[in-house]
């Protein structure tokens, strides 16, 4: 802004470019036309499915399922099966609390895809035995008090089940290395350890060992 002066009277120039003009309206922005699928402009989108059909081999049963793809195999053990044996502890494979045998080997359900094992033989604590007809490992864990509350117990006795099939836990330190992914939260890894030895005689610990 400058002043200009003409005899007594002053006139103030303003430079209009530089002024902000309150009721001067944006220039109107077409909106980009959106592309219609199907048509010329864009080829036609295609979604996932919301349910994917598979077929799981669970406790020796074929079972015929309906599943969200997102569906991890603890989830369809426990809310499509009604198998709650296997439990949802950390929900990040770290606890072991739901460990079952996948083509006899230890997996954690939690980080698996059931979709993805279609085919596999899958075994949870149900197939491993009945309360008339346990299996020995679970009879074991009851002499030997291998439990407290019961939450890990599962997984624990899927985890020892497996140790012969994978060809590891020779002996009581390789147990605890190779069990060392189930945690028990109440500390009875004694009793575990003791119930491991009674069904693998060459695991065998003293009592009170740790």
């Amino acid at each position: 802004m400058r002043a200009t002066s003409r005899g007594a009277r002053t006139a103030l120039v303003v430079d209009a470019r530089r002024v902000p003009q309150p009721h001067a309206k944006a220039p109107a922005m077409s909106a980009p036309s959106a592309a219609v699928p199907g048509t010329r402009d864009a080829p036609a989108l295609s979604m996932p499915p919301a349910t994917v059909d598979v077929v799981l081999q669970v406790n020796g049963e074929r079972r015929a399922l309906s599943l969200d793809p997102r569906t991890t195999l603890l989830d369809c053990l426990r809310d499509q099966l009604q198998l709650t044996g296997s439990k949802k502890g950390c929900d990040h494979g770290q606890c072991g609390a739901c460990t079952v045998h996948v083509d006899g080997r230890r997996v954690n359900a939690c980080l698996c895809l059931a979709i993805a094992l279609g085919g596999r033989k899958i075994t949870s604590i149900e197939g491993l035995g009945t309360p008339d007809a346990l299996h020995p490992m679970q009879a074991a864990f009851v002499a030997h008090d291998g439990y407290q509350c019961g939450y890990c117990t599962a997984g624990q006795i899927m985890s020892a089940t497996a140790l012969d099939a994978e060809g590891v836990g020779d002996d009581a330190a390789s147990v605890r290395e190779a069990m060392s992914g189930n945690l028990c939260r109440c500390g009875a890894y004694s009793g575990i350890l003791a119930a491991v030895g009674e069904v693998r005689p060459a695991c065998r610990v003293a009592k009170g060992g740790q």
